[in-house]
């Protein structure tokens, strides 16, 4: 009997060790990042792109184990994101989610109800499978007209709104109309304006980082 209790206690004692050494490394999960070419580091060595320098941020500054996986890809849309995003989902089991995407739906004159359904169903399946999400908006240039311009920066402040979704307004504030900042094509940051990308993005992710999930 007293040997009995003792296991027990010893196995309680482990327990507890366990869950303190968990504690004391904070927590850990995984950074899903689904965009287009201004997160798949266009032009941009990988190394210096602003995914991967987000990796790096949370190996220095959480000391623990998170992953980010960027499944961006230079063209892709919020249809093709919306396909793709399931499979990942399964495959990933993300604790966050970071939607980057719409863009280049505006440069082909997608309708802003088209984009912003698709973009609705990212964050709702996104939340389905147990993640936070993160959405990044984007503006389109003057030159698509006022109209076009307007109804697009709308969708992205409008679906955080009505969703209660974190919000990144503009992911290349600082950046777009600064010298020295762009790729030679005006519509790709260079290697210099990736940590920028990440500063606007990480006031806005890190508090996901350790909060619970929401239900759509």
């Amino acid at each position: 009997m007293i040997n009995t209790r003792a296991s027990s206690l010893r196995s309680l004692l482990f327990l507890i060790c366990l869950l303190i050494a968990g504690v004391a490394r904070g927590a850990s999960g995984t950074v899903l990042v689904m965009g287009d070419s201004l997160s798949a580091g266009y032009g941009v060595p990988t190394e210096k792109a602003w995914v991967t320098l987000l990796q790096q941020r949370l190996d220095q500054q959480l000391s623990n184990d998170w992953n980010v996986i960027n499944a961006s890809i230079s063209g892709e849309t919020t249809d093709g994101g919306l396909r793709r995003l399931p499979k990942l989902l399964d495959q990933h089991r993300p604790d966050v989610v970071i939607i980057e995407l719409g863009g280049n739906d505006g440069l082909r004159g997608f309708p802003p109800a088209v984009i912003a359904d698709n973009l609705k169903q990212m964050i709702q399946l996104s939340r389905q499978a147990g993640a936070r999400v993160l959405l990044a908006g984007i503006q389109m240039p003057p030159n698509y007209g006022p109209r076009y311009t307007e109804a697009f920066a709308a969708i992205y402040p409008r679906l955080a709104q009505s969703l209660s979704t974190a919000l990144v307004p503009f992911i290349l504030s600082g950046i777009y109309d600064q010298p020295g900042l762009m790729q030679g094509d005006a519509m790709h940051p260079n290697a210099r304006a990736q940590p920028t990308l990440l500063e606007n993005v990480w006031p806005v992710l890190k508090p996901l980082l350790t909060s619970p999930a929401t239900d759509s």
